[in-house]
């Protein structure tokens, strides 16, 4: 079997993946808040996460794989945007979550297998803070139930820092009713005019926190192996996870409570710069694919650079990603047809794209391996890279798919002006022919058998009219 390494954002190192029962792997990932849609960013994590979940399948089977990533669909957020639209908030968030598995299904991530929104587990999470209070590790003060952070000597271990640490260098709301700056909120008190459920501290609503905990110990237990998301959450709502969890769920000493690995990406940037509205350079995957950008490129782009590295997405190595796919594709056409539905999408996938990956998600190396397959001409392994990496589903994507046009006519025209300049010297003829395909988008191979013609990125057959 497959030997997987992960970096543990908890121990700070990497370790090698042991799943904490022989034949099942549960991994949970925070998802989206749904109130608009998902940003260039949001969809990072998803992408990386969607490559663990097709490794993990892949060395284990699918059938011993659960992934679970989540919907909060109660949130201020949420609130505010329905006050401000007039609509009711269930239009909002079910319209939201469409529109995000809509987005991410065009980046090819597959749907985890549950996907749990938070309205759904209220009484999981009211079960799970009445163990706190009991327990003494939570308190209730002016209708709201606060989570103690002096009552867990372990709060600040994921993130490495102390409670004073993060009390100096933190913007957290210190509400008078708080025993400690960093106490944070398991429920708090709605107007009528909010979403609220009874509880036995009257109506009111989950904090954001207790979501994730009561919702992944109710689908996976208590403890389970993976925990994921962007390095953003791991203070404080990672933090605040661990805690709750390990505080309401205590394990015998020695043994790790609630997650055993913690895996965190990077965060992303648009043109070296932080994106931001005020920048002008933030957009949604939804403008992208808009603008005519394939699902395919951002997704390329994203494998690009490892899941630990900060990402920089740019114009320029969108370009550069469309153009290699391109190529990709177009020898996968012509090596193997467009249909790939006779293979499952793991079926015959490379050593080299699998030791990449198992080597701490290294997508940059899975990249370098289909470079090589590329170039080795070997389209059937390329196919099954690519179907494996998530860049090509059961055909070759319709915007690569070579175009129909006869191109041997081109050819045989910039055959012929070559033989004619190598007995006359004149190369004019040759050198503008060859311009015009060039400027149509053919990429133009001179061998010293002949000349091969392919499509290429931009390619216009209406300009080949100039050659006739």
């Amino acid at each position: 079997m497959t030997t997987i390494k992960l970096h543990n954002t908890l121990t700070r190192r990497k370790e090698v993946f042991e799943p904490l029962e022989r034949d099942r792997v549960r991994m949970y990932v925070c998802g989206p808040t749904v109130y608009d849609r998902a940003h260039l960013g949001n969809a990072r994590p998803v992408v990386v996460f969607d490559m663990l979940y097709r490794l993990l399948r892949h060395v284990y089977g699918a059938a011993h794989v659960t992934y679970v990533r989540n919907f909060t669909d109660v949130d201020d957020k949420i609130i505010a945007r329905a006050e401000e639209t007039g609509r009711p908030i269930e239009r909002i968030t079910e319209e939201t979550a469409r529109w995000f598995l809509e987005d991410m299904a065009a980046l090819g991530a597959l749907e985890p297998d549950r996907m749990p929104r938070a309205t759904q587990y209220i009484p999981q999470m009211t079960g799970m803070i009445e163990a706190l209070v009991a327990s003494g590790h939570a308190y209730v003060a002016e209708g709201h139930v606060l989570f103690g952070v002096e009552s867990y000597p372990a709060y600040g271990r994921l993130s490495g820092r102390s409670v004073e640490d993060m009390i100096a260098g933190s913007r957290v709301e210190v509400a008078p009713y708080k025993r400690n700056p960093m106490d944070f909120v398991l429920w708090k008190p709605s107007t009528p005019e909010q979403p609220g459920w009874e509880s036995p501290w009257g109506r009111g609503r989950p904090g954001w926190h207790i979501e994730c905990s009561a919702m992944s110990c109710e689908l996976l237990g208590p403890r389970f192996d993976i925990h994921g998301g962007g390095n953003d959450l791991m203070f404080p709502h990672h933090e605040n996870e661990i805690a709750q969890s390990c505080c309401a769920h205590p394990v015998r000493e020695g043994e790790e409570c609630f997650a055993r690995y913690w895996v965190h990406n990077e965060m992303l940037q648009v043109e070296g710069k932080k994106m931001s509205k005020s920048l002008g350079n933030f957009f949604t995957v939804r403008d992208l694919l808009d603008q005519g950008v394939p699902g395919e490129v951002i997704r390329f782009v994203f494998l690009s650079a490892h899941y630990r590295k900060p990402m920089d997405w740019t114009g320029k190595k969108a370009r550069e990603a469309e153009a290699v796919l391109r190529k990709w594709y177009g020898q996968v056409g012509r090596g193997c047809g467009r249909d790939a539905r006779r293979d499952a999408p793991g079926a015959g996938v490379s050593a080299g794209v699998v030791a990449a990956l198992a080597d701490d998600l290294n997508t940059p190396g899975a990249i370098a391996e289909c470079h090589r397959l590329f170039q080795a001409g070997d389209a059937v392994a390329l196919r099954h890279a690519l179907r494996f990496l998530g860049l090509m589903g059961e055909e070759v994507p319709a915007w690569a798919a070579a175009p129909t046009v006869d191109l041997a006519p081109y050819a045989a025209l910039l055959e012929r002006a070559r033989e004619a300049a190598r007995a006359s010297r004149d190369f004019s003829e040759a050198d503008r022919i060859r311009a015009l395909l060039q400027e149509a988008g053919v990429e133009v191979r001179m061998k010293k058998e002949g000349v091969d013609l392919v499509p290429g990125p931009g390619f216009d057959a209406g300009k080949l009219e100039a050659l006739k």
